[in-house]
């Protein structure tokens, strides 16, 4: 009897160590986001410091923040961090996610060469430089994927007075492709393109294009991050997601952010403290 009883013993305790490392491999989530975040170098920087802290490992998937937000609208992340306000509202107000935390800003720069074909380099009016690239049909990197920096830029040709979808010619170039991509377009064929600031500092292959226009109140860029809402999907990890954006808004998390430069310079400003952001 007493073998029995040890022997039982000793299957609960092999099934008890056996069950710990398929839990501590759950300690893990999705998170949906833009290229930027992971282009700029930011998620590097960061989410060592986050697992460090907590355990628990970020998954990142890196797309245009449209793209971002559909992957939460099909459940397929715990968690979006993305920088397009008016698609983010759109998403609360569909019932994808119960609140919306601002996190951090940076700008937009347009991005051009260095012989200025469509001479707005130097200048901090974004939408006199756009009008004059439409004018002179100087080259434009669009690129065209529904994310945060393609949707601020329709908005920019909009405060411009162009209805880019009548009035683009064979100048306005759509790709439907990610921000380093279309930033290595336009370094190869001596194009203008809107890009985030992070990303640009972060990118090696420059080669004749220069900071074009930066300045424009009208070139701010918001980053937001929302939980996807549990009651939508049960596999959503509603506690380590929440953990995780928590983390970020927290003075410990808008430190890292903070601490985070290329070359001495700042890529994010953190600002989870700003309610109207």
């Amino acid at each position: 009897m007493n073998f029995i009883r040890s022997f039982g013993a000793l299957v609960a305790i092999a099934l008890l160590v056996g069950a710990q490392p398929a839990a501590a491999q759950d300690k893990s989530i999705v998170v949906s986001s833009t290229t930027s975040t992971q282009d700029s170098g930011l998620f590097g920087h960061i989410l060592p410091l986050f697992k460090q802290k907590t355990g628990i490992d970020v998954k990142v998937v890196a797309q245009g923040t449209g793209q971002a937000l559909d992957t939460g609208r099909r459940g397929d992340a715990d968690v979006v961090f993305v920088h397009a306000k008016s698609a983010e509202e759109k998403f609360l107000a569909e019932g994808f996610s119960v609140k919306r935390y601002p996190v951090m800003y940076n700008d937009f720069v347009l991005i051009g060469p260095k012989n200025d074909p469509a001479g707005v380099n130097g200048t901090k009016d974004i939408v006199a430089a756009l009008k004059k690239i439409k004018d002179k049909g100087a080259d434009f990197i669009s690129r065209g994927d529904r994310s945060g920096t393609h949707i601020a830029e329709l908005n920019l040709w909009k405060a411009a007075g162009i209805d880019i979808a009548n009035d683009k010619g064979p100048w306005y170039k759509e790709i439907g492709q990610g921000m380093g991509a279309a930033l290595n377009m336009a370094s190869a064929s001596g194009a203008y393109v809107l890009t985030d600031r992070g990303t640009w500092l972060s990118f090696k292959n420059r080669g004749d294009l220069v900071i074009g226009v930066e300045g424009d109140k009208r070139l701010f860029n918001q980053y937001g991050v929302m939980l996807v809402n549990p009651e939508k999907f049960a596999s959503i990890k509603k506690d380590l997601g929440q953990q995780f954006i928590d983390w970020l808004i927290s003075p410990e998390g808008q430190k890292a952010i903070a601490d985070y430069k290329i070359g001495g310079e700042q890529l994010f400003y953190p600002n989870a403290d700003d309610p109207n952001a």
